[in-house]
């Protein structure tokens, strides 16, 4: 019994090494410096240290030095992982290049630095921003809307909220990209991108999608949810508190844990019947059938295919055109 415990426990730090080296391994090279020669350097001598403790962890004479080593070597890739610091102030590309922000007063709130470019292809556009104040006791509704580029599994995700009028505002949770910076998903993972929240008219965040996006083509699709004035309201206040933390305390994205749809489901607390956490969050695709399944819909009592065809708004929002009532119409149902 001794003999196998001792070999379980051996096998678990082993795993623990590599997992953790492997980690290491990438973090550095994905996140060092950006000259290659010292982010690569580290890198190698951190994959190849790794490839030694686990060698020296199998010779009994040397297992309690690896063990030191490698959590020599962690410490010190840890220290360096907690010196990178978010900011807000760097050189970002114009459609993140504003911060938004917003003031709350009672039943009125005024949004700054709401995003509206005017687009002639996804990358010639003319920057425009805007602020404006809204009435929280004319909110009336909270719209879903997921967009499709990569097949039906993975979707970007943000929520509409809809207003007396016609007026919609909308906010995507996604990363702050740099000037001569990609986004990468697993970059993602390594704190190489800030968090942003993009507020903006839907002429803006939704037209871009469904009009001007060609590589890839994306689906988009506007889902109304069900809600009540005060959960709607506390959901509003919850984003505009995040935007307002953001401003003065910036954060990183993470691809797995700070993402459009995690963030969106953790800013969901502030109403205490949202969904349970699921895979189906995180596989971000099936947000609105899973949304279906927990009677958060305003279906109609139809099925969720005939849901689905009616959220899909390609079609309507390209005869439209982006024009002042966009929003309306395409919402409008097909006849």
């Amino acid at each position: 019994m001794v003999r196998i415990a001792t070999l379980t426990g051996l096998l678990l730090l082993a795993l623990l090494m590599a997992v953790s080296g492997a980690w290491a391994t990438l973090a550095l090279a994905i996140a060092g410096p950006h000259v290659a020669w010292m982010r690569i350097g580290p890198a190698v001598l951190a994959g190849l240290a790794t490839v030694a403790f686990l060698a020296a962890l199998m010779i009994p004479r040397w297992r309690w030095e690896a063990v030191a080593a490698w959590l020599l070597m962690m410490g010190g890739v840890l220290v360096w992982w907690n010196s990178l610091i978010p900011s807000n102030d760097r050189d970002w590309l114009p459609n993140v290049a504003r911060t938004p922000w917003a003031t709350v007063s009672g039943d009125t709130v005024t949004v700054h630095n709401i995003r509206n470019f005017t687009y002639r292809t996804e990358t010639d556009f003319t920057p425009a921003w805007y602020d404006k104040t809204y009435d929280l006791r004319k909110l009336e509704g909270i719209d879903i809307v997921t967009s499709y580029w990569m097949g039906p599994d993975i979707a970007h995700v943000f929520v509409s909220f809809a207003f007396a009028g016609g007026e919609h505002l909308a906010m995507s949770i996604e990363t702050r990209t740099e000037k001569g910076e990609g986004y990468s998903a697993i970059k993602g993972f390594f704190r190489q991108y800030e968090l942003y929240y993009v507020v903006a008219d839907e002429r803006d965040v939704i037209g871009l999608r469904t009009n001007y996006r060609r590589d890839p083509p994306e689906d988009v699709y506007v889902y109304r949810i069900k809600s009540n004035p005060e959960g709607r309201r506390a959901f509003f206040l919850e984003y505009v508190r995040q935007i307002n933390a953001l401003k003065d305390h910036p954060e990183f994205y993470n691809s797995l844990t700070t993402n459009c749809t995690t963030n969106i489901w953790m800013n969901s607390r502030v109403n205490p019947t949202r969904v349970p956490m699921s895979w189906k969050i995180l596989a971000s695709g099936h947000v609105p059938g899973y949304m279906f399944e927990n009677g958060r819909l305003d279906d109609h009592g139809l099925p969720f295919a005939e849901i689905q065809q009616r959220a899909h708004i390609n079609a309507r929002a390209q005869a439209a055109g982006i024009v002042p009532d966009f929003s309306q119409r395409i919402r409008k149902p097909d006849q």
